[in-house]
């Protein structure tokens, strides 16, 4: 089957490259330098599904991102954010669900150059060692992370964040006893069994229509530093810090170019905007400033 984005992205990325230089310099004089959070799933060299990046991916991805951005944990992207200045660009690499072949590499990888990582797991598929649905709905069993593993993570740097405890589409769920599942219990449960702090919790699937502002509620209350989507778009100083936009990363290298040098068409994508004393959604363009 012909990849068509194979030609469209270079394309894209070479045409608006000298515009993107521009509005880079401009925001970084001004301090309104952007805050990119990236979300991986699984490295492998199997290309098993649709969202696994190959080990040469992944290395070359880290190369081209520490040459050209400041890379950091998510702790202080929301201090960036929350005292609204940010001179460089900068990247946040997190990665979903938990897949154990990460083991293998790409953690290894991320570690031994002392670069942050969150890695949000899905707490049933760890304790029962079952593959995701959404592999096995494709005929691939992929093992997940074994809770060995994810203890030897915390312990060489690694933050480790809830990603529920299935993964389940939380933007289809009223009840409040299974979002505080989700949401709360799953996140009480991985601190018991790993011994340390869960700051974090990611939206399973993470697009618009996953979101839930109840869900955002009980993570601000249960004491959640912050919650991340995966929708695209970027965090910009002043922008709230609880709340962070990801962008999936796929095994094109231009993909991840035109996301992390800042893509015109993604700057103003339409923002979950999310209140802790009044939850809604507020469907609106976000302003830069």
């Amino acid at each position: 089957m012909f990849d068509w984005k194979s030609i469209v992205r270079p394309c894209y990325y070479a045409a608006t490259l000298p515009y993107r230089w521009w509005v880079r310099r401009v925001a970084e004089a001004a301090g309104r330098a952007p805050v990119v959070v990236l979300a991986y799933h699984r490295v492998a060299d199997d290309r098993a599904n649709p969202w696994t990046v190959s080990n040469r991916t992944f290395a070359r991805h880290v190369d081209w991102l520490a040459d050209r951005f400041d890379l950091i944990s998510l702790a202080e992207a929301q201090r960036r954010l929350r005292i609204g200045d940010n001179s460089r660009t900068a990247v946040c690499i997190t990665f979903d669900d938990g897949y154990a072949e990460n083991c293998r590499h790409a953690i290894p990888l991320l570690t031994k150059r002392r670069i942050p990582c969150t890695y949000f797991v899905t707490l049933a598929n760890v304790l029962a060692g079952t593959p995701f649905d959404h592999d096995a709905a494709l005929g691939k069993p992929l093992l997940p992370n074994t809770l060995e593993q994810l203890r030897a993570m915390a312990g060489a740097g690694i933050e480790i964040g809830s990603h529920g405890c299935e993964h389940v589409d939380l933007g289809r769920i009223s009840d409040r006893r299974q979002l505080e599942r989700q949401v709360v219990t799953a996140r009480e449960r991985l601190h018991r069994l790993l011994g340390c702090p869960i700051r974090y919790f990611a939206f399973p699937f993470g697009r618009y229509v996953h979101l839930n502002p109840r869900a955002m509620d009980m993570a601000y209350e249960a004491g959640y530093d912050g919650v991340c989507s995966a929708y695209g778009g970027y965090n910009f100083p002043g922008d709230d810090p609880f709340h962070l936009q990801r962008t999936p990363i796929d095994d094109g290298r231009w993909h991840l170019k035109n996301c992390a040098s800042v893509d015109p068409r993604k700057v103003h994508v339409r923002r979950f905007l999310w209140e802790p004393d009044d939850s809604r959604i507020v469907q609106a363009m976000w302003m830069r400033g």
